[in-house]
C-alpha cells in the first residue's frame, strides 16, 4: 500500500517569502559560486525528469524546483545532464555541479550534503517466468544471482547489505544483462520496473520492497552555508492545489497535482513531510489518499 499524505514534491522552493531573509551573500557564493546555479539532473530517473527532455532545457519534477530556486537566488541556472545517477554522484569530486537531485546515500553522503528527502521510491525486483522466488526476502540466498546498475542508490543499498545472492553489477541497463545471462533477479525502481515487466512475458515484479531511495536536493559536503539554507527549506512546503494558499503561516504554491497523481499510480509517493501538525484539507491534492509504507 502506498501512502499518500500531503503532497511533499513541493519543497522549500515553493514557499514564498519564508526564505527570502536567509539568502546571505554566504548562501549566494556558496550555491552559485560561478555566477550561476549549475544544477545536475540524472536524465535516466523519468520520475525527475521528462523523457526526452533536452539536456540544457530539461522537463519535469526537479527542473522545476531548480529553476525556481535559482530565481529565489537571483542567478541564472545552468542544468548539467547525466544519464545516471552513479555518474551525476561521482561528478561532485569534479566540481561539475552545484546542486543535484539524487538518492541519499551513505556512500554519497562522505562527498555530498543532503538535504530531508522529498520524495521516496520503492526499490524491488523482477523475477523471470517459473521464478521459484516469491518475495523480497526469498532473494538473498545463495545461488541467486542479481541484476543491478552500478553505483545507482538501491545499488549502493544492496552492496551493503546482501549477504548471500551475488551481485551482477552493470554500466549500462541491468535488463540487458538479466534477459541476456538469465539471471535469477532484477533489481530497480519499482516504476521503472513496472514498465520493463511488461517487456518480460511471465515476468514479475515482486511485492514489497528492499529499500525505499530517499530522493534530495545535495550540494558539495564543505558548502556548509549553502547546505544549511537548502536543509531549512526542505522543511517547510507542500504542494497545494492551482493556486497559492496559506498554511501555517507560509504562502505554498503547487507545481501541479497532475505530477503528484503520476508518482502516485507509477508507484513512488511524496516523503513524509516533517511538520509539527497535520496541514488542513485545502491542501491536500485531489486523488490523494492515506498510505502506509510498504
Amino acid at each position: 500500500m502506498l501512502r499518500l499524505g500531503i503532497a511533499c514534491v513541493g519543497l522549500f522552493v515553493l514557499t514564498s517569502g519564508a526564505m527570502a531573509n536567509e539568502i546571505t551573500p554566504a548562501v549566494r557564493s556558496e550555491l552559485a559560486p560561478t555566477g550561476k546555479l549549475r544544477i545536475g539532473l540524472n536524465h535516466g530517473n523519468f520520475l525527475l525528469v521528462t523523457p526526452g527532455s533536452s539536456g540544457p532545457d530539461p522537463r519535469g519534477v526537479a527542473s522545476d524546483l531548480g529553476r525556481e530556486l535559482g530565481r529565489r537566488l537571483g542567478v541564472p541556472v545552468e542544468f548539467i545532464r547525466f544519464d545516471t545517477a552513479g555518474k551525476l554522484g561521482d561528478a561532485v569530486r569534479t566540481g561539475a555541479w552545484d546542486v543535484a537531485f539524487l538518492g541519499a546515500e551513505p556512500q554519497r553522503a562522505a562527498d555530498i550534503a543532503f538535504t530531508a528527502a522529498y520524495l521516496e521510491i520503492p526499490a524491488t525486483y523482477i523475477v523471470p517466468a517459473g521464478s521459484p522466488i516469491r518475495s523480497v526476502a526469498d532473494v538473498d540466498r545463495e545461488g541467486v544471482r542479481i541484476a543491478v546498475t552500478e553505483q545507482s542508490a538501491y545499488g549502493l543499498f544492496l552492496s551493503r547489505n546482501v549477504k548471500h545472492a551475488r551481485l551482477v553489477l552493470t554500466k549500462g541497463p541491468a535488463l540487458e544483462v538479466f534477459v541476456a545471462e538469465k539471471l535469477e533477479a532484477l533489481a530497480g525502481l519499482r516504476p521503472a520496473l513496472l514498465t520493463d515487466v511488461k517487456k518480460l512475458p511471465g515476468a514479475r515484479v515482486l511485492d514489497g520492497q528492499f529499500t525505499a531511495v530517499q530522493q534530495a536536493i545535495g550540494t558539495p559536503k564543505a558548502r556548509d552555508a549553502g547546505a544549511k539554507f537548502l536543509r531549512a527549506g526542505s522543511q517547510v512546503a507542500c504542494i497545494a492545489h492551482s493556486e497559492s494558499r496559506d498554511w501555517q503561516g507560509k504562502k505554498i504554491t503547487n507545481l501541479t497535482c497532475d505530477r503528484l497523481d503520476f508518482l502516485d499510480k507509477a508507484g513512488s509517493a511524496p516523503a513524509p513531510l516533517a511538520a509539527p501538525s497535520p496541514a488542513p484539507d485545502s491542501v491536500r491534492c485531489r486523488g490523494s489518499s492515506s498510505r502506509s509504507r510498504s
